[in-house]
């Protein structure tokens, strides 16, 4: 037993975080004597739709497969894909079978979370991006979550266990508990001990929204920190909110009429995409919460679409070992893997593991670099 409803690495390693009935699948294949090589392949649609979504995860299936008799080729993290399959096993069935499960489970969250993290991304893609929304899962999970906002395009997560999982600094500002532990009317004293108490590689943000106006609020602090206020946070609650857009540019007009410091303008709370496309140009950054945390799975299926050497697939899927390509116009194609694919076109899946042996490195900012040059090519969701 565990003191927290988790699975932990042991029980996933073994296969024991997987529906019974491939444990079952195995021992009758056991019982029957039969252990047929298959290739299986991971994939939501089976033709490009048009529809993007960005893979992640991958990093955990390698870590899972490692040490298996199979060979996995799949996509480099981070390659926005519409169809035909990301990731290939290829190797006796019951090597692997038991472990479908978790292989979708690693893929299809952390491509979701990784898909919404690049939606908000090309909606702001000047502005300073932060995930901010790891209160909102199981804390088991935080490092995913985190790890995916990253190679979506987050420049900064705010989960401290997962910053050491990591080995990512994080960041964060203050909650409206801090304020409402200085009790109403003494927000200058609560920002003043958060300037003492923190150590001064910590960004001074001050929240400017507890009690009061948000000019008024924001004022205040400028006034108390002065020039060592590098940002103030606006995180109205949407019941209150109004028309954020004009309270920023109404903050920075009286900034600016009093000849004051000018801090950044940090805006969270509850926003998506459409909110970073229409508030880019009068705040400097932006926290995303709930919109990446909360991103729905992916709807990935494992499939088997080859056995001993023939096509196999059950209905509705298509049978044969398939690859996949890009071609320089950003399209996506799916083929028959001993077929010639399309002219000009770039084969995307590429090894994964070798007889076992992962021959992959992971590594967070290429996959992010590969994931923003790859939304400019496929055009995704400007």
């Amino acid at each position: 037993m565990t003191e927290f409803d988790t699975v932990g690495d042991d029980a996933i390693r073994r296969g024991d975080a997987t529906a019974a009935y491939f444990h079952r699948t195995e021992d009758v294949l056991e019982h029957a004597g039969r252990n047929p090589t298959v290739v299986a392949e991971l994939a939501t649609d089976q033709f490009p739709t048009g529809d993007f979504d960005l893979f992640a995860g991958v990093k955990d299936v390698a870590a899972l497969l490692e040490g298996l008799p199979i060979d996995v080729d799949a996509l480099p993290e981070g390659t926005l894909f519409d169809g035909g399959p990301v990731l290939r096993i290829e190797g006796p069935y019951r090597a692997f079978a038991r472990h479908e499960s978790p292989i979708l489970g690693f893929t299809a969250h952390a491509s979701g979370v990784a898909t919404a993290a690049l939606e908000s991304r090309v909606a702001a893609p000047d502005s300073r991006l932060l995930s901010f929304g790891t209160r909102h899962v199981h804390p088991a999970i935080g490092a995913m979550v985190e790890r995916a906002a990253l190679v979506g395009g987050a420049d900064g997560v705010s989960h401290v266990a997962a910053g050491e999982v990591l080995d990512r600094e994080v960041g964060g500002t203050m909650p409206h508990a801090l304020l409402i532990c200085f009790g109403r009317g003494n927000q200058e004293a609560a920002w003043r001990a958060f300037d003492e108490a923190v150590d001064a590689d910590v960004p001074r943000v001050a929240l400017c929204d507890t009690y009061g106006d948000e000019v008024d609020e924001v004022l205040r602090a400028v006034e108390t920190l002065g020039d060592d206020l590098d940002a103030v946070r606006l995180d109205t609650t949407g019941s209150r909110r109004g028309d954020l857009r004009h309270i920023v540019r109404e903050v920075r007009w009286e900034l600016t009429a009093r000849d004051a410091p000018e801090p950044e303008i940090l805006l969270s709370g509850g926003l998506g995409p459409a909110d970073l496309r229409a508030l880019r140009d009068v705040a400097d950054s932006f926290g995303v919460g709930g919109y990446i945390a909360n991103a729905d799975p992916l709807d990935f299926a494992l499939d088997i679409v080859e056995i001993d050497g023939e096509p196999a697939a059950k209905r509705g899927k298509l049978s044969g070992t398939k690859s996949v390509y890009r071609t320089p116009d950003g399209g996506h194609h799916v083929g028959l893997c001993d077929r010639a694919g399309p002219e000009d076109g770039e084969s995307l899946l590429a090894p994964l593991i070798r007889d076992g042996e992962v021959v992959r490195a992971f590594d967070i900012d290429a996959a992010a670099e590969r994931a923003l040059a790859d939304a400019e090519r496929v055009g995704f969701r400007n």
